[in-house]
């Protein structure tokens, strides 16, 4: 074998298995994230702004999200200088998706959109967290974190609007 061969498996397997993890990863969550997620009756009545997107644009939405939080986690985990780094990113990444889906949890099945509310505000701190740090390593992984910031901007005010238009739960 050549040395421009073994140069290039080197780097695939560099790529391979934080690219499969992540995408695991990715898709556990979106799959546990879709199986609380109940767009039943209790959701069709809630009032919700003339804003609201068609149900349809989440699955969407969140498709492309997670496909490019899978790229910005492993570009980041691959540039991480240290174990220790690395594992700062997997930890940041798994408190994300924990409460990527207790948002899910609390406002599909415990029917409480105040207390997601609330939960979304930490939700947004740990995407900040991610692009931050994630950031000091690889600017790609930053930039490739923010179209996932600006959406779940958009869900948490859209759920303040919720919040507000069918108040007080519980």
């Amino acid at each position: 074998m050549s040395a421009s061969t073994h140069m290039h498996i080197g780097v695939s397997k560099t790529w391979v298995l934080p690219a499969i993890v992540a995408a695991v990863a990715a898709a556990v969550v979106a799959a546990l994230g879709a199986t609380i997620t109940d767009l039943g009756p209790w959701y069709q009545a809630l009032e919700k702004p003339g804003w609201n997107p068609p149900d349809v644009a989440f699955p969407v939405g969140w498709t492309i999200i997670y496909a490019l939080n899978t790229a910005a986690i492993v570009s980041a985990w691959r540039a991480a200088p240290t174990p220790k780094v690395s594992d700062t990113i997997v930890g940041l990444f798994a408190l994300n998706a924990f409460l990527n889906i207790g948002w899910s949890l609390l406002f599909f099945r415990m029917e409480r959109p105040d207390w997601a509310f609330v939960e979304v505000l930490f939700l947004l701190g740990s995407i900040v967290s991610l692009i931050v740090y994630c950031g000091r390593y690889s600017r790609n992984s930053a930039l490739l974190f923010l179209p996932y910031l600006i959406w779940v901007s958009f869900a948490a005010v859209l759920n303040w609007a919720v919040v507000d238009l069918n108040g007080p739960f519980g």
